[in-house]
């Protein structure tokens, strides 16, 4: 009996001391968990990857000691099936922001968009593009602003993809200059490949000649036209006076 006793006293004192244990254990607060990104090693600034297809990978990085505002850009590509790598380099102003791939023309060519941010006088986005026809990489020129598109820019762009084009976005402006104010309209441009090289259309500009697109170029002052005398003068017509005829008076 004592026995028993003992070992439900023994098997009651460890509970005790199992509940105490647990609720001294503090829970763990999952929201204090930050997810942080890994750290690129110096000399190099950015770094992404991306897969184009099985086997097919690019390693996008951008470097440069002791500048900030400008470097050198180095692409790797690694053909993990054919056992290929090849290396593709530039020169880079500003820092990249992020990198796109696309096949525009669909020719089973990639195309790399490298979207890189600087600034002078305005913050503005440059693109670095390059096509790939397996380990031979082309640099593709990136068509420049027009001088109607020119108009009322201010840089601030937004660059993106949509249905397999890069869509180009940026506030207009009622003037190139520092005082400028935007206008609430925007200029949308969509690129494309044709014949290896890079087209432009302009998607807002329809909407922007409706709306009345006045940006950066002051209107030449009018005339004001004298108004016109609409009241119908009335023709004065003389009439010719005939001379009157002398009475003959007869003396009788």
């Amino acid at each position: 009996m004592r026995n028993i006793l003992r070992c439900c006293l023994f098997l009651f004192t460890g509970s005790g001391l199992l509940v105490a244990c647990t609720q001294e254990q503090p829970k763990k607060n999952f929201a204090d968990a930050k997810s942080t990104a890994p750290a690129v090693m110096q000399p190099f600034r950015f770094h992404k990857m991306i897969e184009v297809s099985p086997g097919q990978d690019f390693d996008i990085m951008s470097w440069g000691r002791g500048s900030t505002t400008s470097g050198s850009l180095l692409i790797l590509r690694s053909d993990t099936i054919s056992k290929t790598f090849t290396t593709t380099t530039g020169d880079l102003d500003g820092a990249i922001a992020d990198v796109f791939n696309s096949d525009m023309d669909a020719d089973g060519n990639p195309e790399l968009l490298i979207e890189a941010k600087a600034k002078d006088t305005i913050a503005y986005m440059s693109i670095y593009a390059y096509e790939f026809n397996e380990s031979k990489a082309s640099k593709l020129d990136f068509p420049k602003l027009t001088s109607t598109q020119k108009k009322g820019y201010r840089g601030n762009d937004n660059f993106y993809m949509k249905d397999g084009k890069l869509i180009r976005e940026y506030p207009i402006y009622d003037g190139n200059t520092s005082a400028a104010k935007p206008t609430g309209q925007k200029r949308v441009l969509q690129y494309n490949m044709r014949s290896n090289s890079l087209t432009v259309k302009d998607l807002s500009a329809d909407t922007l000649k409706m709306k009345g697109d006045t940006t950066a170029v002051k209107k030449p002052v009018e005339k004001k036209e004298e108004p016109k005398n609409t009241k119908t003068e009335k023709k004065t017509t003389k009439h010719k006076e005939t001379p009157k005829k002398k009475k003959k008076h007869h003396r009788g």
